[in-house]
């Protein structure tokens, strides 16, 4: 008497399937094979162009939905055919596990779990295991790669993720399969979910166990792949700093009109305040500083980094608008001579500059004064901010 995979029912209920692209991993794929029946034989398996043993294995599981790549394209690729493939089928949620034998089956109920229990008016989740990447025994380049990758994610989207690149994921097929995406290897799996947060997505990591055998097969190419994956998110800086977060903001100011989106995205009523006059501080100090041309990315990555208010940190940070610049650079460049001991001149002009050490040395003063000026006024608007805000916080509670 045959009986039914353990999470069959709640698999169908969900509408969900399991995805497991695969790219000869002969040895373990056939026991993650027969491990995830006992759970589901909702089962979706793409064969990434594999030329081990992989081919004759899937013989025995022919039973399965399975589509083989003539030749590797990256697991992105295999990835991108799967999702397609799982909305033909007429899935709505696919979870993907891969076939190494690193995840357990039985984890299964975690992401199931989590969706079982989503309240339908809340935003779309796309759930990504969280490995524990510093416990003993994950290989230091993985547990390494893995945090240079989670702070480039709070980067470009503003929300904190504590593993951004397990395999063992739950995706909403709606969301993805709509979405425009241009990678096919590893970092397919990073361009996936900041595009996903950046439509709304509710993009979280869940605790799941993790299996790392000592000579596992592993086809990720450290050099290469890690270059992939620092170009891609040097595109996401760009696309998140000049159009993701101000559209995002814009958004927000329509949706909740002036004096709303005043109150809880300028003054944020529930944020202390002395971090919001920091947020002043820090917008005040990047646009002084002699960075200019940079100021905006500088002031969004440095909030997001220091988990500051960006649109107080933002407006701030354009104090150093065109009629201000020259101000700006003059009283920097006298700052920097008074630190320097070469006292206070109020007139400048090129002959104080005739040789190309004046200019160096002239250089050098503006840097210095630059910064001297940027931290004291920084500092100075920190007190006068934290007062400001201060009141205004007692005002609040005194209101409600």
């Amino acid at each position: 008497m045959s009986h039914s995979p353990i999470y069959q029912s709640r698999f169908e209920k969900l509408n969900c399937c399991i995805l497991v692209p695969t790219y000869n991993n002969q040895k373990s794929l056939a026991s993650v094979l027969q491990d995830l029946q006992l759970y589901s034989s909702n089962i979706v398996v793409v064969n990434d162009g594999s030329t081990d043993e992989t081919f004759e294995i899937l013989k025995n599981f022919s039973h399965l939905d399975i589509h083989h790549f003539p030749q590797n394209r990256g697991k992105g690729a295999a990835l991108d055919h799967g999702f397609k493939m799982a909305g033909e089928l007429g899935y709505d949620y696919a979870i993907t596990i891969d076939s190494d034998g690193q995840h357990y089956p039985d984890d299964l109920d975690i992401f199931l779990n989590e969706l079982e229990n989503r309240d339908e008016n809340s935003p779309e989740i796309l759930l990504v295991g969280d490995r524990n990447m510093g416990r003993d025994g994950i290989p230091g380049k993985s547990s390494l790669g893995n945090k240079f990758s989670n702070f480039w994610y709070l980067v470009v989207t503003g929300r904190q993720l504590t593993d951004t690149q397990s395999g063992y994921r739950l995706y909403p097929l709606h969301i993805v399969n709509p979405i425009k995406l241009y990678t096919n290897k590893f970092e397919y799996e990073i361009e996936i979910i900041v595009k996903a947060s950046w439509r709304g997505v509710d993009v979280r990591n869940i605790p799941i166990k993790v299996f790392y055998e000592e000579n596992r097969v592993t086809h990720f190419r450290p050099f290469w792949d890690i270059t992939r994956i620092v170009m891609l998110y040097m595109w996401f800086v760009l696309a998140s700093f000049f159009y993701i977060h101000p559209r995002d903001k814009y958004r927000q100011f329509r949706d909740k009109g002036f004096k709303r989106f005043w109150n809880e995205d300028i003054l944020k009523s529930d944020e202390p305040a002395h971090r919001k006059a920091a947020a002043v501080a820090l917008g005040v100090f990047v646009g002084i500083s002699p960075f200019w041309g940079f100021h905006t990315l500088i002031v969004f990555l440095l909030a997001a980094v220091l988990k500051l208010n960006k649109v107080i940190a933002f407006i701030f940070s354009n104090i150093s608008i065109p009629p201000l610049i020259p101000v700006i650079i003059y009283a920097s460049y006298q700052a920097g001579s008074l630190l320097t001991g070469n006292g206070f001149s109020w007139e400048l002009s090129l002959s104080d500059f005739d040789s190309g050490a004046e200019v160096l040395e002239g250089l050098g003063q503006y840097l210095l004064g630059s910064f001297a000026l940027a931290g004291i006024t920084a500092f100075l608007l920190w007190i006068v901010f934290y007062f400001l805000f201060s009141v205004a916080n007692q005002k609040q509670v005194v209101k409600l």
